[in-house]
């Protein structure tokens, strides 16, 4: 039964909906904080959601390993589904993940933690990818910067702890620091680190 479930659930269409995947990660990273749609090509295992999984797929692959937070690190189901589809190695170490999956954004550790980056190299810091209940429901956050025209509201929830302080500290470190994309219900946001919170509430 574990055996199906690892092979089951993966993209519907590896190449279509990869870069249709691809292209909603793009647009978001280059418009902060608007929403856009993710079709729900893949069924992973529970806790991971389908957009998550479907970013995981279109984005991972055996040159980049991947951190799990504790409620996925803990699901068999999950850490297999991941290997089989995309062959991502999983790491313990926060600085060697490439990216970061993370299903309870609540308890995750801090953003400095993760990868920054170097100086010469800052690709090669972590990219988050944090699955959210909801992209709309959450405390808003007024976000500036690069492909933002003016001011963009955005309310994605839960939050990581802190998260207004500890991205404030990610922008500080520009160009080091990491990007984070959010998986919601249907769609994805993300907020690149050169995005700022100018106000929240």
């Amino acid at each position: 039964m574990q055996q199906a479930a690892a092979i089951e659930g993966g993209l519907a269409d590896r190449v279509m909906d990869a870069q249709r995947v691809f292209r909603a990660v793009m647009d978001a990273m280059a418009m902060p904080g608007t929403v856009h749609a993710v079709p729900r090509s893949a069924a992973p295992p529970a806790p991971l959601g389908p957009v998550a999984g479907a970013i995981a797929l279109t984005l991972l692959d055996a040159d980049t390993p991947v951190w799990l937070d504790q409620m996925l690190a803990a699901s068999s189901e999950v850490r297999d589904w991941l290997a089989f589809h995309s062959g991502a190695p999983t790491v313990d170490i926060l600085t060697e993940a490439h990216f970061a999956l993370i299903a309870d954004p609540a308890s995750m550790p801090s953003l400095e933690n993760f990868s920054q980056g170097i100086q010469n190299y800052p690709d090669r810091s972590t990219t988050l990818i944090l699955q959210v209940a909801s992209l709309e429901a959450g405390e808003k956050l007024m976000l500036e910067g690069p492909g933002i025209q003016y001011v963009q509201p955005f309310a994605p929830h839960p939050l990581p702890r802190h998260f207004t302080g500890t991205w404030r500290q990610n922008n500080a470190r520009f160009p080091r620091g990491v990007d984070v994309i959010f998986a919601g219900p249907t769609g994805i946001a993300a907020m690149p680190r050169t995005t700022r919170i100018i106000e929240e509430g």
